[in-house]
C-alpha cells in the first residue's frame, strides 16, 4: 500500500512540475509573441504566472495547506479576468453590459475562499466544522466553475464567424480547465473527499490548457483548426456512452448504499442485475450505433457524410465483395445503401418495353415485387429529370414531376421503403435502386440527394460496362459459331469449286481412260471430305488441332498435287524426304486452302508449284503461282483478316485459317507476293530432332532463371 501511495505521490510531483514548467513557457511566449493589440493581452499573461505559481506552490507545500488555497483563488480570479476580456476582444463588452454582474459574482464567490480558510484555521479542530467548511468550499468551487462555463458558452455561442477563430483556441483552453475543476469538486462532494487521482492530474491539466490559452493569444493561430475523423469521434462518443453508464451505476449504488441494513445490499444487487443486462441488451446494439453516428453528425460536423470514406468504401464494396458469395448486382445495391445506412435494398433494371424488372435484392427478402415492378411512364420520368424519389413525401402526397401517378402501389405499400435512386449514364437509366428505411429513422435532405445522386452515376457506368461486357461475350460466342460455320461454307465451296471444274473437263474427256481413273479418284476423295466435316466442325478455329505427330511432308504434299491434277495444271517440282510433327489432316486441309488460292489466282493454263524441302532444323512446303499478286498493304492488313478477301464472292477465312492450324501446330506461315508477278507462301514445320531438343533446354532455362 505505501509502495502505490509513493507511486501517486511521485506523479501528482511530476504532473505538477511539467504544468508549472507548460505555464511559465505560456506565459513567455505569449509575452513574446502575443498580438499587443489585443484587450486580453495583459489578463492571459497574469492567468499564466498564477497557473505556474499555483503548481509550484502545490509542490512545495502539502495538499490542504492555506498557501495552495490561496494560489488556487487567485488563478481562478485571472482565468475570470480572461473571460472578461474576451468579451473586450470580441467588441460586445459595451452591448454585453449584463455580463459584468456575473463576473463580479464569480469573483466574489472566489473571494469567499479566504473566508473559509480563517473559518477553519479558528475552529477547525472540531469535526463537524471542518466537515461544513470542506462541504461549502466544494459548492463555492462548482458554483465558480458552473458560471465560468456558462459564461464560455455564451461568449462562443453568440460571437460572429470571425470572431469565433479568433476566440477558438482560449475558449478550448478555459473551458478545459473548468469543466476538470467541476469533475473534481463534483466528485469530492459526493464521496466526501478529494479524489487522489484528479489532485495529482490538476496541475498538468492546468499546464495543458493554458497552453491553449496561450496559442488563442496570437491571431496567426486562428486558422488553426481541430478536425478529428469521424472514426475518432464515433469511438470518443462510444466511451462517453460507456463511462455515463458506469458512472450513474456508481452513483446510484452508492445512493442506495445510504439505506443501510439488507434493504441497502439487496436493492444494489437488483441494480447491478438489472444494469448489467441493460447494458448487454443495450451498448452492442445496431441502433444504439446508429444513433451515436446520427447524433454526431447531425450536431459535430458541418457535413453529413465524410465523402472521402463514403467513396473508398463505395469502391471497395464494388471492387470486391464482402463474400465470396455476393454477385456484382448485389454489391452494387449494398455500395448505395452503406451510404445512408439502410440495411437493404433492391436493383431494378429497364426491360426492352422500358418497364421496371427486379434484377438483384440486398437483405430483402421479405419484399415482394411484381414481374413488372415499374412502367415505362415511371422510367421515362427518372430518365428525364433524375429524380430521387422521397418514398415519404411520395405517401403524403407531394408531387414534384408529376411522379405520384407512376410510382407502383406495391412501393408505396411497402412501409420499409424509403427512397427509389436512378442510376443514369449519358442520360439514359440503366437501373434505380430501391433502398429500405434506415434503423434510425430520419428524412432525406439536400447532401443526401447529392451525394445519392452522383454515386448514383458512377454505379450506372459499371452497370453500363457490365452490361457491354456481357454483350461482347454473347456476341464473340455467335462470332465463333458464325466463324465455323463460314469455314465449313468455305471448305464446300472449295470442294464445290473441283467438283464444277470435274464436270466441265468430262464433257470434252470423257473418253480418256486416264482421265476417268483421276475423275473416280477425285470424286472419292471429295465425297470423304464432305462425310467428314461434321466431325471436324468441332475443331475449326484458332489453337484447335488433333495431336501432333510425325508425318512426311512430302507424302501429304503428293497427295494434293494428284488431287488438284484433274482440276488445274500442279506440279510437285520437289519431294526431299521429310518428317516433321504435325498433325496431317489440319496440315492437309491448310495446304488445300493456299493451293485453292493458287489455282483461283492463277490462269487456267498457268501452272502451280509446290516443292518440299528440309535445312536440318525444319522442314518446309512452298505453295508457288504465277497469278495477278497482292500488293504489300494488302498482305499486312487484310490477307489473314477474316472475312476481308479480293476474289468476287470469297469467305476470306481460307488464308485466316490456314495460318491459325499451322500456329496451332508449332510452324509458321509466311507469304511473299508481288502484284503481275505471283504469290510465295512459305510453310516450316519443326522436325522431330529439333522439338526435342529445344524441350530439354526449357527446363533447363528455367532452372537457369531460378
Amino acid at each position: 500500500m505505501s509502495f502505490l501511495v509513493g507511486l501517486e505521490s511521485y506523479a501528482a510531483l511530476l504532473c505538477y512540475l511539467i504544468g508549472a514548467a507548460l505555464s511559465t513557457g505560456a506565459g513567455l511566449w505569449v509575452a513574446s509573441f502575443g498580438d499587443r493589440d489585443r484587450p486580453d493581452r495583459g489578463a492571459v499573461i497574469a492567468a499564466c504566472t498564477a497557473m505556474g505559481i499555483w503548481c509550484v506552490v502545490s509542490l512545495a507545500f502539502a495538499p490542504g495547506e492555506p498557501a495552495i488555497e490561496i494560489a488556487a483563488t487567485a488563478r481562478n480570479l485571472a482565468l475570470i479576468a480572461v473571460i472578461f476580456r474576451l468579451f473586450s476582444a470580441d467588441g460586445r463588452d459595451e452591448s454585453l453590459k449584463p455580463t459584468r454582474p456575473v463576473i463580479l459574482s464569480l469573483a466574489l464567490v472566489q473571494l469567499m475562499q479566504p473566508v473559509l480558510l480563517f473559518v477553519n484555521a479558528q475552529a477547525g479542530m472540531i469535526p463537524e466544522v471542518a466537515q461544513i467548511v470542506f462541504e461549502v468550499g466544494t459548492v463555492l468551487n462548482m458554483l465558480v466553475a458552473i458560471g465560468a462555463l456558462v459564461l464560455l458558452h455564451n461568449l462562443y455561442a453568440g460571437a460572429a464567424a470571425s470572431s469565433r477563430k479568433i476566440i477558438r483556441w482560449s475558449w478550448i483552453g478555459l473551458a478545459g480547465i473548468f469543466a476538470f475543476d467541476l469533475n473534481l469538486f463534483t466528485v469530492a462532494y459526493l464521496g466526501g473527499e478529494f479524489p487522489a487521482v484528479l489532485v495529482s492530474m490538476r496541475g498538468l491539466a492546468g499546464g495543458l490548457m493554458v497552453g491553449l490559452l496561450a496559442l488563442g493569444a496570437n491571431s496567426a493561430n486562428a486558422s488553426l483548426q481541430f478536425r478529428p475523423s469521424r472514426a475518432v469521434t464515433f469511438q470518443t462518443l462510444s466511451l462517453l456512452v460507456i463511462g455515463s453508464y458506469l458512472l450513474v451505476m456508481v452513483l446510484v449504488t452508492r445512493s442506495l448504499a445510504l439505506l443501510g441494513g439488507d434493504i441497502a445490499r439487496a436493492s444494489q444487487i437488483v441494480f447491478i442485475i438489472l444494469a448489467g443486462v441493460a447494458a448487454i441488451l443495450w451498448l452492442p446494439s445496431e441502433r444504439l450505433r446508429a444513433w451515436l453516428r446520427v447524433t454526431a453528425t447531425k450536431h459535430l460536423f458541418q457535413h453529413r457524410y465524410d465523402y472521402r470514406e463514403e467513396w473508398l468504401r463505395f469502391t471497395r464494396t464494388i471492387g470486391r465483395g464482402s463474400n465470396a458469395n455476393a454477385s456484382f448486382y448485389e454489391r452494387a445495391v449494398k455500395a448505395i445503401a452503406d451510404i445512408t445506412d439502410s440495411p437493404a435494398g433492391l436493383l431494378l433494371e429497364p426491360n426492352e418495353e422500358a418497364q421496371l424488372e427486379l434484377t438483384a435484392r440486398w437483405n430483402w427478402t421479405t419484399i415482394e415485387v411484381p414481374a413488372a415492378a415499374g412502367d415505362y411512364g415511371l422510367s421515362g420520368l427518372l430518365e428525364q429529370h433524375n429524380h430521387i424519389l422521397d418514398l415519404d413525401e411520395v405517401r403524403r402526397g407531394t408531387d414534384h414531376h408529376g411522379e405520384l401517378k407512376h410510382v407502383p402501389k406495391w412501393l408505396c405499400e411497402a412501409e420499409d421503403a424509403w427512397a427509389v435512386v436512378p442510376l443514369i449514364h449519358f442520360d439514359r437509366l440503366v437501373g434505380t435502386i430501391v433502398l429500405a428505411r434506415p434503423r434510425i429513422e430520419r428524412g432525406l435532405d439536400w447532401e443526401d440527394f447529392d451525394l445519392l445522386r452522383v454515386v448514383g452515376q458512377q454505379l450506372a457506368s459499371y452497370l453500363a460496362e457490365q452490361a457491354g461486357q456481357q454483350a461482347l461475350m454473347d456476341a464473340s460466342r455467335f462470332d465463333e459459331f458464325n466463324r465455323r460455320m463460314a469455314f465449313v461454307m468455305h471448305d464446300i465451296k472449295n470442294l464445290a469449286s473441283q467438283i464444277s471444274l470435274l464436270s466441265g473437263n468430262a464433257q470434252k474427256h470423257a473418253d480418256n481412260p486416264d482421265f476417268r481413273a483421276d475423275m473416280l479418284v477425285t470424286l472419292r476423295n471429295s465425297s470423304e471430305k464432305l462425310n467428314s466435316l461434321l466431325a471436324r466442325l468441332s475443331r475449326y478455329g484458332p489453337g484447335q488441332t488433333n495431336e501432333v505427330r510425325e508425318v512426311d511432308l512430302a507424302k501429304i504434299a503428293g497427295g494434293i498435287a494428284k488431287r488438284f491434277k484433274s482440276v488445274h495444271p500442279v506440279t510437285l517440282t520437289r519431294a526431299d524426304p521429310v518428317q516433321v510433327l504435325a498433325d496431317g489432316e489440319s496440315l492437309e486441309q491448310a495446304l488445300i486452302h493456299l493451293v485453292q488460292n493458287a489455282v483461283d489466282a492463277s490462269d487456267p493454263s498457268s501452272q502451280v508449284f509446290i516443292s518440299v524441302a528440309a535445312d536440318g532444323l525444319r522442314g518446309q512446303i512452298d505453295v508457288v503461282d504465277a497469278g495477278a499478286g497482292m500488293s504489300p498493304e494488302f498482305v499486312r492488313g487484310s490477307l489473314f483478316k477474316p472475312f476481308v478477301s479480293s476474289k468476287q464472292g470469297g469467305f476470306g477465312i481460307g488464308a485466316f485459317e490456314a495460318r491459325e492450324m499451322i500456329k496451332a501446330m508449332g510452324g509458321r506461315l509466311n507469304v511473299e507476293s508481288r502484284e503481275g508477278v505471283g504469290t510465295r507462301f512459305n510453310i516450316t514445320l519443326p522436325v522431330p530432332e529439333a522439338a526435342k531438343l529445344l524441350e530439354k533446354r526449357e527446363p533447363s532455362n528455367e532452372q537457369e532463371i531460378a
